[in-house]
């Protein structure tokens, strides 16, 4: 699992922008060549992004390169620019307006002829944006579509287009619906995310002043289960890895109860086992392992043992 609880969007045409990416504390930086640069400024943003990954220290960040959709003229020549210049930089490929599993398929193949004919063993990821009611339509057979596929991401805006959405601001809350308008959407995507083994990212909060909203926003789709979400501004990063985040006292439960359940059925030989006031068994073990996993994907260390959580039990 890669960590993705912010995913800050840089785009190629600002190399400004591209040279301040790898210093901010977002999980992943993803280097757009696509709505955010002109259709006459693409291939100079090629250039840019080939240089911000070749000449900067990403770190331990998961880099990534939206290139344009496969219905443009330019989405061949994106990925041809990028993997072959500094493809050994890149962790993932992210494709815009998936409609069908087959465009996946197209760019997982271009990538491995890349690969290939470079002489690199390194297997580049793909990341797919679902952003059209035919993408929706579609999204099980996308999910499944390739075995570098490693997230599905939801697209705010162009949904709304889809849609016929009566707003010209994506992300918001919907005046006049009696609830969250993109429930459905929502979950739908991280099903078949789930489905399929892939993480969800909840797309962008386009109000970038208004932190509170964004927060708001945020907890919703961690409050479904999503992974991340977008940040179209470096004061929106440390919002999302705080709310991304488990707390400190979850993290600690979830170690301990997997440490617990592991003992009770290895050494005790028993399938269910009292943790605290709580009966825990193999579904318990489940919840704890993907939260423990976010923890430690995060970063987090244990503060509390299971020792630690007996005493205060007695």
């Amino acid at each position: 699992m890669r960590a993705r609880r912010s995913c800050l969007s840089v785009p190629g045409s600002s190399p400004k922008m591209l040279a301040k990416g790898p210093t901010l504390p977002a999980d992943e930086v993803f280097m757009d060549l696509e709505d955010s640069v002109a259709p006459l400024a693409k291939e100079d943003a090629r250039g840019n992004i080939i240089d911000a990954l070749k000449n900067h220290d990403w770190g331990d960040k998961t880099v990534v390169v939206r290139i344009n959709s496969i219905d443009t003229q330019w989405a061949a020549d994106d990925l041809k620019a990028v993997v072959e210049n500094a493809g050994q930089y890149l962790d993932c490929i992210m494709i815009p307006k998936v409609q069908h599993a087959h465009e996946v398929m197209f760019v997982d193949h271009l990538l491995r002829m890349i690969e290939v004919n470079i002489g690199s063993d390194k297997e580049i990821g793909i990341e797919a944006q679902i952003e059209t009611a035919l993408g929706l339509q579609n999204i099980f057979e996308i999910a499944h579509s390739s075995d570098r596929l490693e997230t599905l991401i939801f697209g705010p805006a162009d949904m709304s287009a889809s849609l016929g959405l009566p707003t010209v601001t994506a992300g918001l809350p919907m005046p006049g619906y009696p609830g969250d308008h993109w429930h459905w959407v929502l979950e739908r995507i991280l099903v078949a995310a789930r489905a399929a083994n892939l993480q969800a990212i909840d797309g962008p909060y386009l109000l970038i002043k208004d932190l509170d909203g964004f927060r708001d926003m945020s907890m919703r789709a961690r409050a479904l289960g999503y992974d991340g979400k977008w940040a179209l501004h470096p004061g929106q990063v440390d919002v999302l890895n705080e709310v991304f985040t488990p707390p400190q006292d979850d993290y600690d439960k979830a170690e301990a109860l997997l440490e617990a359940y592991k003992h009770s059925t290895e050494v005790d030989k028993r399938g269910a086992v009292m943790f605290g006031t709580e009966m825990i068994d193999e579904a318990s073990r489940k919840m704890a392992l993907q939260l423990a996993e976010r923890g430690r994907v995060a970063g987090l260390e244990r503060e509390k043992t299971l020792e630690d959580f007996q005493k205060e039990w007695e």
